[in-house]
């Protein structure tokens, strides 16, 4: 019987622990590829809003962001992605399929669930220089005034297609872009990083 094929990192080769860059000082932001990450998506059926929050309530200890807003449940997350859409995220080490396995009882009926975790990937940029660096490719404001933790926003990144979310103060930012773009993607986050130097623990 032929073994099933083992997942492997859009990013495979690249994401090596060092440091890069600018070598004097502190390095101005950490990255990471963030492994084990479940995903999926979340869209309400028609009519259906309220009740698809119920069970989300039910099940999870969590309400559906009606804004896009960042909300965490009982090992899970959901992120606004749009009127009645989220997406669903769990760092639990789901295998491809799992995740969506786990929702679809809950939203039956109310909401359809669609397996995302092998279309995505998803970085986080952490450190002083966070700001700086994502505002050489992103259209929106990251001034702690106008996004803050928990705030998310569906934006292009170097005319990438990008979901942001922003973790805490410090600030750490996650993103998920699809695979097909994660090259890309990379490459413009380490070369903006580079002139404040940056760091893979």
């Amino acid at each position: 019987m032929a073994e099933a094929a083992a997942a492997r990192s859009a990013l495979e080769g690249l994401h090596r622990p060092g440091r890069h860059g600018k070598a004097e000082g502190a390095p101005g932001v950490t990255l990471a590829e963030l492994q084990g990450i479940g995903l999926a998506s979340v869209i309400v059926r028609k009519g259906k809003a309220a009740q698809a929050s119920e069970a989300a309530k039910r099940s999870f200890g969590v309400d559906l962001p009606e804004t896009p807003r960042r909300a965490e449940g009982k090992g899970i997350e959901f992120l606004w992605a749009g009127p009645g859409q989220w997406l669903a995220l769990s760092r639990d080490g789901l295998s491809a399929g799992e995740l969506e396995a786990r929702l679809a009882p809950v939203f039956a009926g109310l909401a359809s669930v669609a397996e995302q975790s092998d279309g995505r990937t998803v970085l986080r940029i952490a450190g002083p220089k966070a700001r700086d660096v994502l505002a050489k490719g992103l259209p929106i404001d990251l001034h702690p005034r106008a996004f803050r933790p928990g705030d998310t926003a569906l934006t292009v990144a170097a005319l990438i297609g990008a979901q942001i979310w922003q973790v805490d103060e410090v600030p750490t930012y996650e993103l998920a872009v699809f695979r097909g773009f994660a090259l890309s993607f990379w490459h413009f986050l380490t070369e903006s990083a580079a002139e404040y130097g940056w760091e893979i623990r």
